[in-house]
C-alpha cells in the first residue's frame, strides 16, 4: 500500500531530544567527558562573573558549542548558530531544550572570547588530563614537544611602519602598496590590524608571514596533548616554551625524557634541561658550518646509545597528527581571532578537541 504525504504540522511533540541521537553516537562518551570536566570548573567559571544585572550565556555551553566548532569544521560562528538552531545533534550536545532560542552571533562571539581570554583554555585541558579514566592513559616519564605557525588574521598590507612614514597613497582603506625594496621587521613595523603578530617564517625558503606559533607538550604513551599555548613567533620561542610547559607538567623533581627535533638542538636549551633533570633526547642538527664544519651539539653518546633515545625520536613524530587535525579539521590553518590571548585560546581548545576524538577509542581499549 502506498503511504501518503502526510504534512500535516502538529502542535505537541512526544519525543524527547535525547531519544533523537543513537546511543553509540561518539559524541555520547565525549559529553559525558565534558561535562564531568565543567562540574570540576563550575567554581572557577562561576568567579568570573559578577552576581547583578542580566544572566549571560552560560559559560558551560559557551565552550560545548566551541568544541563543536572544532569538531565539525564550522567556520564562523554565524554558521554555527545556525547549525546549533536546526541540527538536532548540537542542540543536545550544547544542552538546548527544542524550544530555547539560539544565541545571536556576536553576542556568543563577545561572551565566549571573554571567557577564554581568563585561561580557561588552559585549565581545562589540565582538568581533562587529571580525570582519573584519562590519567591512566597518559605516561609521566616520557613526553615531546613541537611548534607549529598559525597563521593570523591579518593582512601583509597592514605590516606598516612604527613611525606612520609609510600611509599608502592611494586613496581608500584598501589602497596600492609597492613593495619593491621595503625592508621590514618586527623591530620597525607592526601591523595596525593584529599588533601581537610577528612576521616570521620557520626555515629558509619559506614566505615570511604575520603569524603566531603554537606549541604543544605530548605524552608518548598514546600521543593525547598534555599542555599547549600560543606565543608571539620569534625564533626562541619554541624552546622557551617547551621549558615552561614541561615545568608545568611533569611531577616536581622527577626525572623525565623529552624528545624533540633538530630546531631544539641548542646549547642553552639541551643545558638548561639537563639542570632540571631533564634528559634531552633532542634530534642531532648535524648540518655543516660555511667553513665545512659540523655544527656543534651537547647531545652526546651518553644520550643517544640507549634504545630510548631511538624510541623517543620515532615517538615525537606523533605530534604532527594534533597539528594537522587542528589546521584541516580545526579551523586552525588560518586564525579567526586577534590578539595573543585569543590566539592561545584557539589553539588550545583545538588541541582539546584532538584529544576529546580520541580519548574515547582508548578508554575503550583493553588494557
Amino acid at each position: 500500500m502506498r503511504g501518503t504525504d502526510d504534512r500535516g504540522a502538529r502542535l505537541f511533540s512526544y519525543v524527547r531530544l535525547e531519544d533523537r541521537i543513537a546511543a553509540d553516537h561518539p559524541l555520547r562518551t565525549i559529553r559525558v567527558l565534558v561535562e564531568e570536566v565543567l562540574e570540576r570548573l563550575s567554581g572557577r567559571l562561576a568567579g568570573l562573573y559578577s552576581h547583578t544585572g542580566r544572566p549571560s550565556i552560560p559559560p558551560e555551553q559557551l565552550l560545548k558549542a566551541t568544541l563543536l566548532q572544532a569538531f565539525f569544521s564550522v567556520r564562523s560562528e554565524r554558521q554555527l548558530m545556525e547549525q546549533i538552531d536546526y541540527n538536532l545533534l548540537f542542540r543536545w550536545f550544547v544542552g538546548l531544550e527544542m524550544d530555547a532560542r539560539v544565541w545571536d552571533a556576536s553576542s556568543f562571539s563577545k561572551n565566549r572570547d571573554r571567557l577564554l581570554e581568563a585561561d580557561v583554555a588552559r585549565e581545562f585541558l589540565a582538568t581533562l588530563m587529571g580525570l582519573t579514566r584519562v590519567k591512566r592513559l597518559l605516561s609521566t616519564d616520557h613526553f615531546s614537544v613541537d611548534g607549529t605557525l598559525i597563521e593570523a588574521w591579518a593582512s601583509m598590507k597592514s605590516f606598516r611602519r612604527k613611525d606612520g612614514s609609510d600611509e599608502p597613497p592611494g586613496p581608500g582603506r584598501n589602497g596600492e602598496r609597492d613593495f619593491r625594496r621595503d625592508k621590514r621587521s618586527n623591530e620597525t613595523h607592526a601591523s595596525t590590524t593584529d599588533p601581537d603578530a610577528r612576521l616570521f617564517r620557520k626555515a629558509n625558503g619559506q614566505e615570511s608571514k604575520l603569524s603566531y606559533l603554537g606549541h604543544a607538550l605530548m605524552e608518548n604513551r598514546n600521543g593525547l596533548i598534555v599542555d599547549a599555548q600560543a606565543t608571539h613567533a620569534t625564533g626562541t620561542a619554541e624552546r622557551e616554551a617547551a621549558l615552561a610547559m614541561i615545568e608545568r607538567t611533569r611531577r616536581p623533581g622527577k626525572r623525565v625524557t623529552l624528545g624533540a627535533d633538530k630546531l631544539y638542538d641548542a646549547a642553552s636549551f639541551t643545558g638548561e634541561l639537563r639542570a632540571r633533570a631533564i634528559t634531552p633526547h633532542v634530534a642531532i642538527n648535524g648540518t655543516l658550518s660555511k667553513l665545512g664544519k659540523v655544527r656543534k651539539t651537547l647531545v652526546d653518546r651518553r644520550t643517544t646509545r640507549h634504545e630510548g633515545y631511538t624510541i623517543s625520536q620515532r615517538i615525537r613524530k606523533r605530534i604532527e597528527e594534533g597539528f594537522g587535525w587542528a589546521k584541516t579539521i580545526g579551523g586552525l590553518a588560518k586564525l579567526k581571532v586577534r590578539g595573543l590571548a585569543r590566539a592561545d585560546a584557539a589553539f588550545t581548545f583545538r588541541m582539546i578537541a584532538y584529544n576529546l576524538i580520541r580519548i574515547p577509542k582508548l578508554i575503550g581499549q583493553p588494557a
